[in-house]
């Protein structure tokens, strides 16, 4: 500690940034080494301090702090940042990758010729930049516009500050609005909760406060109960009970209930809302009652419209394809074949080997006979590839069915575009969400017969709504439950547990080093985590021969703790892939060989929420990132690098819908907020060859008696009942008899 100075006293530093040691996403905190003017050794500043960069000149206000492992560090509180101004400190910042297109080598090139005037170069002359050999009109142009953005952000972020916003959070408004940042946000505060995402509700409101707006003003209560409602969307409603309601957007409004209830018969009346009575009165943001209304209507055109294929004996069929595929069915496999074929909308669930991939193989043979107009989709990519190994035909994702729409927004295929298909099935049903259940089925053609398989008794879908549910709940569709395990499945003993998981009975622990499914027992969450590096790393592979990272995934329900998804990735990622040389970006590490995850759809590089690919390549120099998914490279700018995490570990949710030779699943107490039986019983039928349960009997046992699906309000049923029946029209007929 420097002599004078103790820790907790405040304090200001300055000097310049030497290096990034660490950042997380967002900019939430950052450690970076300071360089002190006339001092020898490096300061250690952490804190809050988004998008600075190597060669800067910070100012920083803070407390100095003794760090148990890492000794003396300064605790940033508030610091501004200047541009460097020597030519060292210059060429630090520009090869800190702060401009696009500007690696170590140009700004090499870039400060060599222009010196300390470097930055007034790129600031009021940036076209003489065609004076360094090398740089062409368009990454020219790049570099400009980079720039640009990175004086107006700190532009933003001192506007900010006046109102208590973080440089983090004022980086995120920023990305959201660009250069109307500052004009957006004294217009209408209130937006940043509905349109930044990770800015909530109280953020948003201390601004508007200190802007002026009334704590009981029409603008603030109504963006409060918004808000609210898109949270609860969140949590899976697409709707909510008034009843309930006003209790937490009173306790987040702090306002009289009266006043909220006054400003919900406003926004219903404005149609900003929806109310309407299920149980008791609810109400709906207004595109969610759109889309439960018209999945009602779609599904009754679908019902009541004349279909392609011709009518035949459906028994006749069944039969004939048994001898065909070399099959004998079960007699609840047959009935569902037979209601496949006759029905115009039919759904089929059931577990695992109770046939649904039998039953669609057998419902895919007879249809290609009467049309070769069919199409298979799911709702992920991996469900998809999966979809198209079982019944070895084309199946693609729903986004990529409906054709993304680039720039209109939204899907190609609708209404006015129809999917041209005499049969559609969409497998892992469960997984779709009430917005695509709408885009969906707004695309399928009158004359369509539609199929649905999936496990309702999984976890329902990540996004609002419980559309299958729903849709069998409603009896207007007809629906085959499958119970019978399948006799080639019955010898499975993940098979047999899941079944026994789902029906609230303990699975059976067995001792016998050739089963297909294990339990180790573990007490500590550290433990259970050695346990898991070292069947993966070495028991598995050696016992099993799978590959440690291409045949085995490590499922945890959790993404925090030591056996959480993050702390189990970052361990397997240094046993199995370890690399002297990494890529550090937004808090991330990056190796080559790396095990990785999209975590959003990106409709333009063609990759969806779920994929799982390997790094192959990261050019340093031009700033490129590529990752082989499937066989199929894909590039990555480092400024899109928060689309990917590692994948080594991943979430139960993220991987449900897909497969793999072998799980591993941590279960332990300490997840009990996520201990329920669907959970566990999703996780363990990830497993194809075997499973393993690293954790304790009371963590199984808890999950397993916790039945309790969280109660999701949706008004699909009552929406589905209410539909007006359309009339068949004569223009049915005539697509009818013209095919």
């Amino acid at each position: 500690m420097l002599e004078g100075m103790t820790a907790g006293t405040p304090d200001q530093i300055r000097g310049s940034i030497d290096s990034v040691v660490y950042a997380q996403p967002e900019g939430n905190f950052t450690v970076a080494r300071l360089k002190e003017p006339k001092k020898k050794d490096l300061t250690i500043i952490v804190g809050a301090l988004p998008s600075v960069q190597p060669g800067e000149t910070v100012v920083c206000q803070g407390t100095w702090k003794i760090h148990p492992t890492y000794g003396r560090q300064f605790e940033v509180t508030e610091y501004t940042v200047e541009q460097p101004s020597d030519v060292m400190g210059i060429q630090k910042y520009l090869e800190s990758g702060v401009i696009k297109g500007i690696g170590p080598m140009y700004a090499e090139k870039i400060v060599a010729r222009f010196g300390a005037d470097t930055l007034e170069v790129l600031d009021k002359a940036p076209h003489r930049l065609r004076e360094i050999e090398g740089l062409g009109k368009k990454k020219i142009e790049n570099i400009k516009a980079c720039w640009k953005a990175q004086q107006s952000v700190r532009n933003v972020m001192l506007f900010l500050r006046t109102y208590g916003v973080s440089p983090g959070f004022a980086q995120k408004i920023y990305k959201a609005f660009g250069e109307e940042s500052i004009e957006k946000v004294k217009a209408n505060p209130y937006h940043l909760a509905k349109e930044v995402h990770g800015i909530g509700f109280k953020m948003a409101d201390s601004i508007a406060l200190k802007l002026g707006y009334p704590l009981q003003s029409s603008e603030r209560i109504g963006a409060g109960i918004e808000h609210v409602l898109w949270e609860l969307s969140n949590e899976g409603h697409t709707c909510y009970s008034v009843r309930e309601f006003l209790p937490l957007a009173q306790a987040m409004l702090q306002v009289d209930e009266a006043l909220i209830q006054k400003e919900i018969e406003r926004l219903v009346a404005e149609k900003v809302l929806i109310s309407d009575v299920l149980q008791e009165k609810c109400i709906w943001l207004g595109p969610f009652w759109s889309y439960e209304q018209g999945i009602a209507k779609d599904v009754q055109r679908l019902l009541t419209s004349l279909q392609a294929i011709r009518a035949i004996d459906a028994e006749k069929a069944a039969d004939w394809v048994q001898g065909q595929l070399n099959i004998q069915f079960a007699f609840q496999q047959k009935r569902a074949v037979i209601a496949a074929l006759t029905d115009k909308v039919h759904i089929i669930t059931g577990g695992p080997g109770t046939g649904k991939s039998t039953i669609t193989n057998s419902i895919l043979t007879i249809t290609s006979k009467l049309t070769d107009k069919v199409l298979l989709a799911a709702p992920t990519g991996r469900a998809a590839k999966r979809l198209s190994q079982i019944t070895r035909r084309n199946a693609l994702t729903i986004h990529a069915l409906l054709e993304m729409n680039f720039e209109a927004g939204g899907f190609k295929r609708g209404k006015e575009n129809p999917l041209d298909c005499d049969l559609i099935v969409i497998d892992e049903a469960s997984m779709i969400d009430t917005p695509l259940l709408f885009h969906l089925l707004r695309a399928i053609p009158n004359r369509a017969r539609v199929l649905f398989v999936g496990d309702i008794d999984q976890l329902p879908s990540v996004g609002p709504g419980t559309v299958l549910r729903d849709l069998i709940a409603s009896g207007l569709i007809g629906v085959t439950c499958l119970t019978e395990i399948f006799r080639q499945a019955k010898g499975s003993k993940i098979i047999t547990n899941a079944h026994k998981i789902n029906q609230g009975e303990f699975p059976e622990i067995y001792t016998d080093p050739k089963s297909d499914f294990h339990f180790i027992e573990a007490e500590v969450p550290e433990a259970i985590q050695q346990i898991i590096l070292q069947l993966v790393a070495e028991e598995i592979p050696k016992t099993w021969k799978f590959h440690p990272t291409e045949e085995i995934q490590v499922l945890s329900p959790m993404k925090r703790g030591a056996i959480g998804v993050e702390m189990l990735n970052d361990a397997l990622q240094t046993l199995l892939n370890p690399s002297s040389k990494a890529l550090l970006r937004a808090g991330k590490k990056f190796c080559t060989g790396d095990k990785v995850m999209q975590i959003k759809n990106d409709y333009d590089k063609k990759i969806y929420n779920g994929d799982i690919g390997r790094v192959t390549t990261i050019d340093l120099q031009e700033e490129l990132l590529t990752v082989d998914f499937d066989g199929r490279p894909v590039e990555y700018d480092f400024s899109e690098l928060e689309e990917l995490v590692l994948a080594y570990a991943c979430s139960i949710h993220k991987f449900q819908g897909s497969e793999c030779p072998c799980v591993v699943i941590p279960i332990h107490t300490s997840h009990f907020k996520l201990l329920q039986r669907n959970l566990l019983y999703t996780g363990v039928t990830r497993g194809k060859r075997q499973v393993y349960l690293v954790g304790t009997k009371k963590a199984i046992a808890l999950a397993i008696h916790n039945d309790q699906v969280q109660k999701r309000y949706t008004g699909l049923i009552k929406a589905l009942k209410n539909a007006p029946v359309p009339a068949i029209q004569n223009a049915l007929q005539l697509d009818f008899n013209s095919l």
